[in-house]
């Protein structure tokens, strides 16, 4: 039998990327907000009674790290309410969910990759409300996979990639954080990744971390840009201090991937390949 699929925030990064993979393998049901708003108790519980559904991969997300700080309702009723009412349906409904987290529940205090058993600490908003939510899954549910994941681009919506691209049009120089370390992620990647869960129907439920392999500042992040790029532009390597944020970033946040790439048996791709590839289709655009 065809899974029957549905993806809440199916207009935004993620949501869309999957669309882009999708091949008609599954049956798939693709929402956004204003189709389905996951604050609402009452709107998640008579969509779920009129639609037969197996998997719910929840792309639906407050992301605005910075906005986060000054706008707390707005991102909690997303990352905590929201996710709150789909993990309740879900149970309701045998619904196996799939729900997207980050790498912002870490302080980044730590000097090696985060394992999915590591003490969660986050230093804003944005990480506190995600991992409200990842609590609120873990307590209504027993079939669930969070997938913490770090530095999402893709050639859809706003991410570093597309904004280090369209700066380099009239900048002749630009200043990139180099103290805060991670690992870009390719949004098409982990779309396959999830893909890969449903199709081969994985039952190993839990906490996941998922990032494209290697380990970058946003400094190196932006040089690879404009290198894989052919861009010439003055890049200067600047600190966290000089470039003052609202919201406080980890400065450390690498995912150690040893347990989804052992449960999976799928290594995730080099994060400077994967930046090849994704640049290459926007130039082919």
């Amino acid at each position: 039998m065809i899974p029957r699929i549905l993806v809440t925030g199916s207009n935004g990064q993620l949501g869309t990327c999957i669309k882009d993979l999708d091949d008609n393998k599954f049956d798939i049901k693709y929402v956004s907000s204003s189709d389905l708003d996951i604050t609402n108790n009452q709107e998640v519980k008579k969509f779920f009674e009129h639609q037969k559904i197996d998997w719910c991969i929840n792309c639906a997300a407050y992301t605005a790290v910075d906005k986060a700080e000054s706008d707390c309702d707005s991102a909690f009723n997303v990352n905590v309410s929201g996710v709150k009412n789909l993990a309740e349906v879900c149970k309701a409904y045998r619904v196996k969910l799939i729900h997207i987290s980050t790498d912002f529940v870490f302080d980044g205090e730590h000097n090696k990759p985060y394992k999915e058993s590591d003490s969660t600490n986050p230093i804003g908003v944005y990480g506190e409300t995600k991992l409200k939510g990842e609590q609120e899954v873990s307590r209504v549910l027993k079939e669930y996979f969070i997938l913490r994941t770090s530095w999402l681009y893709s050639e859809h919506g706003g991410n570093f990639m597309k904004t280090m691209l369209r700066l380099s049009k009239d900048k002749t120089q630009l200043g990139v954080v180099g103290d805060q370390i991670g690992t870009p992620t390719y949004a098409k990647d982990l779309a396959k990744t999830i893909f890969h869960i449903i199709a081969n129907n994985i039952s190993d439920y839990g906490i996941y971390h998922y990032s494209n392999n290697g380990v970058a500042s946003w400094y190196d992040f932006a040089k690879a840009i404009f290198d894989i790029s052919n861009i010439d532009i003055e890049l200067n390597n600047i600190s966290t201090v000089q470039f003052p944020t609202p919201a406080k970033r980890p400065h450390f946040s690498v995912l150690d991937k040893t347990k989804i790439e052992t449960t999976l048996n799928k290594k995730a791709p080099y994060w400077r390949d994967s930046l090849i590839t994704a640049i290459q289709n926007i130039k082919n655009e």
